[in-house]
């Protein structure tokens, strides 16, 4: 296995928009401290598990809709997929453990569940985008874990949200849509960027602002075109602008520096992500 069937089983562009998870919990929780890094290492490896265990829990329809990834293409392995998954589980709560202590690693612990549940279980349900939005609050709950956490819950929820509408329309990457969903994430983009802005200074509103337009501006092409192209194209614009809106609720916790150096990895995300994709 080379190095870059590697990546592209755990996309690893898209853990760009992992830290800045970890780094907004703690921001809001008032813990934003040198634990904080090794939180964010563990959320890494918890999501590259999750992309590596999707692949994994997938291999038999993505031979049919996507057969150049790695499994289906015979590049990896499904035994190694799973191993990796496994190990990088394993990695992450060992993380969580040795930099944060108990309550990081119970909060690590039940993130790590919600994510192997959505893989192997919720994702082409109903369910799927609801799930995979727990997933993403539960990771910045991780990294509120050190602090005070309930002070966290808003940039949680508003993670979650933003995660939702991603996901609702990722479903229709290889099918494409229909002008109502990109309609409806639309909305919820806007009121996702006037959650996280707080209205506190021109830091947040401006990171924001930032975040919808990278993102909108994707979901106002699907609009036009519902093609699977553009709705994969939104998705990957809802992944690689995530930075950017964990950087305005950062700067709204009063880090303006903290976020604006998060927010930074949407530009570097979106340049990597034409190399690897991160969808």
């Amino acid at each position: 296995m080379r190095l870059r069937d590697l990546a592209e089983l755990v996309r690893a562009p898209a853990a760009l928009s992992v830290p800045g998870d970890a780094v907004a919990g703690a921001a809001a929780a008032g813990s934003l401290d040198g634990r904080t890094a090794g939180v964010a290492a563990a959320s890494v490896c918890l999501y590259w598990a999750g992309m590596a265990a999707n692949d994994w829990a997938d291999r038999d329809l993505d031979a049919v809709e996507r057969p150049e990834r790695p499994i289906p293409s015979g590049r990896v392995a499904p035994n190694t997929a799973l191993a990796i998954a496994g190990g990088l589980t394993a990695a992450g709560l060992a993380l969580a453990a040795a930099s944060g202590g108990r309550r990081t690693l119970g909060t690590a612990t039940a993130l790590a569940a919600a994510v192997w549940a959505y893989d192997v279980q919720a994702k082409n349900t109903a369910a799927g985008p609801a799930a995979m939005a727990v997933c993403r609050g539960l990771d910045v709950l991780l990294g509120a874990s050190t602090g005070r956490m309930r002070r966290a819950v808003r940039p949680a929820l508003t993670v979650a949200a933003h995660t939702y509408a991603v996901t609702a329309l990722s479903r229709r990457e290889v099918t494409g849509a229909d002008r109502s969903l990109p309609a409806l994430t639309l909305a919820g983009t806007a009121a996702v960027a006037y959650a996280a802005s707080g209205r506190r200074g021109w830091a947040p509103v401006g990171l924001a602002a930032w975040y919808a337009l990278r993102f909108g501006r994707a979901q106002r092409d699907v609009l036009r075109d519902p093609a699977a192209g553009r709705v994969r194209a939104a998705v990957g614009a809802g992944i690689t602008s995530l930075p950017a809106l964990q950087g305005a609720l950062i700067a709204a916790s009063g880090r303006p520096l903290a976020g604006a150096l998060v927010a930074a990895g949407a530009p570097a995300g979106a340049k990597l992500a034409r190399a690897v994709s991160p969808t």
